[in-house]
């Protein structure tokens, strides 16, 4: 099987496929909001100077009101969440590992490659894993697990959250208890702020684990640029409270489309949303054929994650191919017939 799309958003892969132009695809094939954080005029030296602890701070603080942390000491900038789940499997000594699965494949690939004994499954299974990582909500599927439950965990075994989607369900976040227990949290803003191209994300932890974290990530890990839009935009309370409200309603519209075109929800978040088909293969080439890029999954040939269209008229282009297929209108066999994505991003 060749992988030619094992992470969401490749649409210079796409193009050379299907032979569409960039700019004539619809891309729902990731979970990064449609409408980004709009963002903010940068003085020049935020690009000229090196970033400076005053920066540095002023984004720390501004992360940890947002994330509800109590110390900003607790918050480590990152470039992206991606260079702390490399980094952290380097900073323990080998033992067991224990993913919560299917979810987010990147995880369990880079505790393995660390050397790591590494388990998935269900969290009723950890057995006597002495770390225990999952993402919550989880990517792709959307499943909640109460925080309580986390931080009961958290007792007696080091616990790595990654709530990359967090930011949709607040709800949900066990950030605000991580200066107390063997807790890190993992946040990004590339999904609910849609800057995923700024790389900047967020590791939060006791004292003692931000500062090995901030150890490696070494000096100037964050950009000045990102660094300074970081900070007001983890601010803006006023636009955060806004897109929550449009991103449900958005995923409700989106539902609407997907039930009518006789999909099986499975669950999802505000940002995206899984659905469950024998004919996922053909709906996936339906869809790309019209420049509608959706994300496939190697272990799971009947999943399909959609992204929530930007606005209406992606909707209605979404909703006319949906409305244009039919479950046994093919096999499948068109260039990308039998061709998946691990569930990455």
């Amino acid at each position: 099987m060749t992988e030619w799309m094992i992470h969401g958003g490749m649409l210079d892969s796409a193009c050379e496929r299907y032979g569409i132009a960039r700019d004539r695809w619809l891309d729902l094939s990731t979970g990064i909001n449609a409408n980004p954080y709009p963002l903010p005029d940068l003085a020049r030296e935020y690009w000229h100077r090196l970033p400076d602890a005053g920066l540095d701070a002023w984004l720390r603080e501004s992360a940890a009101r947002c994330y509800g942390v109590a110390e900003p000491e607790s918050v480590v900038p990152a470039p992206g969440t991606q260079a702390l789940i490399q980094w952290l499997p380097r900073l323990f000594p080998l033992q067991r590992v224990f993913v919560v699965s299917p979810t987010y494949a990147e995880h369990e690939r880079a505790w393995s490659a660390a050397g790591h004994s590494v388990r998935t499954g269900a969290l009723d299974a950890i057995g006597d894993a002495g770390i225990v990582l999952l993402v919550n909500p989880n990517n792709p599927d959307g499943r909640l697990v109460d925080p309580q439950r986390l931080l009961l965990l958290a007792s007696d075994r080091l616990v790595i959250v990654d709530e990359a989607f967090a930011d949709v369900v607040p709800e949900v976040s066990v950030a605000g208890s991580v200066g107390s227990g063997n807790l890190v949290v993992l946040r990004s803003v590339g999904k609910m702020f849609g800057l995923a191209g700024m790389r900047l994300g967020f590791a939060l932890a006791g004292r003692e684990m931000a500062q090995r974290l901030r150890a490696v990530l070494g000096p100037w890990a964050v950009s000045g640029p990102a660094a300074a839009v970081g900070a007001v935009m983890l601010s803006d309370e006023t636009w955060i409270k806004a897109t929550r409200v449009r991103l449900k309603a958005a995923a409700g519209k989106l539902d609407g489309l997907l039930v009518r075109a006789r999909l099986r929800l499975l669950g999802g978040t505000p940002l995206f949303r899984l659905v469950d088909s024998p004919h996922a293969p053909s709906l996936f080439e339906h869809l790309a054929a019209r420049g509608i890029l959706v994300r496939r999954f190697a272990a799971f040939d009947r999943w399909l994650r959609f992204g929530v269209p930007g606005n209406d008229a992606d909707f209605e282009r979404l909703g006319a191919a949906l409305a244009d297929w039919r479950p046994n209108q093919g096999s499948g066999s068109g260039p990308g017939a039998g061709l998946a994505a691990t569930a990455r991003g």
